[in-house]
């Protein structure tokens, strides 16, 4: 049932009648602006969980994160085609060369997953439920946040998780 005010209404000159009219629920919205944090900033447990300032320092952490990625990537990317060119004759070489390229590729396409991962993460960030179980909608925590980033699951739910993906890959 909504909420009524009381509110008086002139209805003559002398006389003045309570009239009950509902409350319309009205939400200000306060735009103080981007929020700011210095280079040094830490979220600390005594504020309020996910604030807009643990947003915003995951929000730059990941993002650093990533670029670094990215950057890690297109240097050994560059770098093994550098490679390719010093084809040997020994077999033995051209055998070390091929693991060594496919260990770096490897390395490269599990980069390119937490790419993908990190991207989720900022993606959680934007709609507000980054830092919460996806599971249980539990606060994953600060100190598993700082740990990892890119976490999506309480540890108790993690587990279960890996729990579960051992049940089914022993199938």
């Amino acid at each position: 049932m909504p909420k009524t005010a009381k509110v008086k209404k002139k209805v003559s000159k002398s006389k003045t009648k309570v009239v009950r009219k509902p409350i319309k629920a009205v939400t200000k919205v306060v735009s103080k602006g981007p929020v700011k944090i210095s280079n040094t900033y830490v979220p600390k447990e005594n504020e309020k969980y996910m604030c807009e300032k643990h947003k915003v320092y995951f929000r730059i952490r990941l993002t650093e994160w990533k670029k670094e990625l990215i950057k890690a990537n297109n240097e050994a990317l560059y770098n093994g085609a550098m490679d390719d060119n010093n084809i040997s004759a020994d077999i033995v070489d051209q055998a070390n060369s091929y693991i060594d390229s496919n260990v770096e590729m490897k390395a490269i396409n599990r980069q390119i997953k937490l790419i993908s991962e990190i991207d989720k993460a900022l993606r959680r960030i934007r709609e507000d439920t980054y830092g919460y179980c996806l599971d249980t909608a539990e606060p994953i925590g600060l100190k598993r946040l700082m740990a990892r980033p890119v976490a999506k699951y309480t540890i108790a739910a993690q587990e279960k998780h890996e729990k579960d993906e051992k049940v089914h890959a022993d199938d």
